[in-house]
Order: structure tokens, then sequence, then C-alpha cells
């Protein structure tokens, strides 16, 4: 009488299986491990923008108190030059509106500010532009009168 599976041999996985094996493991555990690098790179964007995204909006906040509403260009930067900024600001020129007469020395004007601010090695995704209307208001003795 012959025993059952008597005349097969030894069972087991065979070098190649093996070998496959590890490198379908190894292949996930790259992909896996390269998601993950790519998130931690993707918070550590949104932080980086969000914090030039706050020094933008102090800047700005800073606009005809610290800073005059005046035309011209200033630079600066913010934590120890990791983030930089350009500040432009002109008369504001509507393009839709007909040209109208110089205003009045004394009375409100409208200015644009742009605002680009860089960080890191300023690639695309390193770089915030920002544009805004503000009013400067005439001043507070008003124009003088004959």
């Amino acid at each position: 009488m012959r025993r059952p599976g008597a005349g097969r041999g030894q069972s087991g996985y065979t070098l190649i299986e093996v070998i496959v094996a590890f490198a379908v493991l190894g292949l996930g555990l790259m992909l896996l491990l390269g998601t993950l690098s790519n998130g931690t790179r993707q918070v550590r964007w949104a932080a980086d923008a969000g914090r030039a995204a706050l020094h933008a909006r102090s800047l700005l906040d800073g606009v005809g108190l610290s800073i005059p509403v005046a035309p011209g260009q200033s630079t600066g930067t913010f934590e120890d030059g990791r983030y930089r900024w350009t500040l432009d600001i002109a008369p504001f020129v509507d393009p839709d509106l007909p040209p109208v007469a110089a205003a009045s020395p004394g009375g409100p004007q409208l200015f644009e500010l742009t605002l680009a601010m860089d960080w890191g090695e300023a690639g695309p995704r390193e770089r915030l532009l920002l544009r805004t209307l503000r009013l400067r208001a005439p001043d507070a003795a008003g124009p003088a009168t004959p």
C-alpha cells in the first residue's frame, strides 16, 4: 500500500517564487514610501504658502499706516530672508473707462498695489502674487484756499 503523496517531491516554494515575491514586496514598499514622501512635501508646501499669505496680509494691512500710499516700489524680507517681497504702488487706471482729467491734487486718489512674495528657490509653487486697490484719502488739512 502506498502512502498519499509518497511519489511526489518535497513541497515548498522554489527559489524563483521567493525572488518574485520579494520583488513584488519591494515594489509595493517603494510605491508606498514614494506616496508618503510626496505627501510630506505637499504638507510642507502648504505650510510655507500659508505663512507667505499671512506675511502678505500683514504687509498689505500696513499700507496706509506704516507704508505711505504713494507711487513707488519697496522690497524687504521676513524670517531672516526666507520670504522675500516686492511691493509696487501705482495710480490705478481703469482700462474700461475713458481717460479722465488729472485728479485734483488734494482729492482722493485710487492706487493699485501689487505684492510679489517668493520663498525657497522661488519656483512656480513658491511664489505668491497679490493685487488690490487702496484709496488715498485727501489730506486732513484739505487743499489750501486763496
